[in-house]
């Protein structure tokens, strides 16, 4: 199955059957997830991977009752980093050198510059919008890597995230949630949208060549 038929054949889950979803297969899903590209590569963003039932039981309380919360295998909770500053920055730029072998001076310029980002926002609230959108970019690697690897992903953005915050002390760790993603297998008997044809915009409204 190559990437387009991988994609064809995923959608969001409405209900999964609890199967548990192999080591391997998790394990790929979160390095793809962690390869994904970001902002400078600075990644401002953590990724808790659940998979206690009660605790998953209190999280869906949060997320509106929706089932895949608990019939999942793993629920992966993105969560972005609040007030990113030069400290972050300083252990990407040490990080950064020691992985390909350079002097810190070297990687000054560059760090100067993701400085320069980092402390440009006009506030506290646009900066966290910023690292939030380098977790959707993560985000959407991982459903891609689902797909390949043939298990079932559902994103979801509907939750308390202030609730959610709380009862995974969020904010003590300087995280603030942003989406979740549940992995598991569908059920086929539960889930009215399973086989359902899937519906994008045609390629000549999408796309736009110029």
């Amino acid at each position: 199955m190559n990437i387009v038929e991988a994609l064809n054949w995923r959608y969001a889950a409405k209900r999964m059957n609890g199967r548990k979803v192999p080591h391997e297969k998790v394990e790929r899903i979160l390095e793809a997830a962690r390869l994904a590209p970001s902002s400078y590569g600075l990644q401002t963003y953590s990724i808790l991977v659940i998979e206690d039932p009660a605790l998953r039981e209190k999280i869906r309380v949060l997320a509106y009752d929706q089932p895949q919360i608990t019939e999942s295998s793993h629920l992966l909770v993105f969560a972005a980093w609040e007030n990113i500053n030069e400290t972050h920055v300083d252990d990407f730029i040490r990080m950064t050198a020691a992985a390909r072998g350079l002097k810190l001076t070297e990687l000054e310029g560059y760090r100067q510059a993701i400085n320069g980002t980092v402390n440009g926002f006009a506030s506290s609230d646009e900066q966290l919008h910023w690292a939030a959108r380098q977790a959707y970019i993560s985000l959407g690697t991982a459903l891609t890597a689902a797909a390949t690897e043939q298990v079932d992903a559902s994103p979801m953005e509907g939750f308390d995230a202030a609730g959610l915050d709380d009862l995974l002390s969020l904010r003590e760790q300087g995280l603030r949630s942003v989406v979740l993603l549940a992995l598991g297998y569908r059920d086929t008997g539960s889930d009215r949208q399973a086989g359902m044809t899937k519906v994008r915009w045609p390629r000549e409204r999408m796309f736009i060549h110029l």
